[in-house]
């Protein structure tokens, strides 16, 4: 269930950071995912936009297996600044943090 939720979140971020736009070249990506123990992902784009991801595999093969992912991600907003929200998702829940976000 945490799992799902977890994912659930990482969905949203992925839906926010996502906005249409013409012209959009990815200029960098990277990404490592053999399937077992965890995965490794980056990119970035021509409009400012990065987003860098890593997941590991806690406990594995255990009752108490889990997934733990760190992140960041920033874009640049319609007004010119850039915004940054680096975030953790573990076992306690979604934990973003970022400048404009309320504490």
């Amino acid at each position: 269930m945490k799992l799902m939720l977890v994912v659930g979140f990482m969905a949203l971020i992925a839906l926010a950071t996502a906005r249409p736009q013409n012209d959009v070249e990815v200029l960098e990506y990277e990404s490592e995912n053999i399937g077992i123990g965890g995965y490794k992902f980056s990119y970035k784009l021509s409009d400012g936009t990065t987003r860098s991801e890593e997941g590991t595999v806690n406990n594995a093969g255990t009752e108490n297996e889990s997934i733990s992912i760190r992140g960041s991600v920033s874009w640049v907003a319609p007004d010119g600044q850039t915004y940054t929200i680096n975030f953790v998702a573990d076992e306690n829940g979604f934990q973003p943090e970022g400048a404009h976000l309320p504490k």
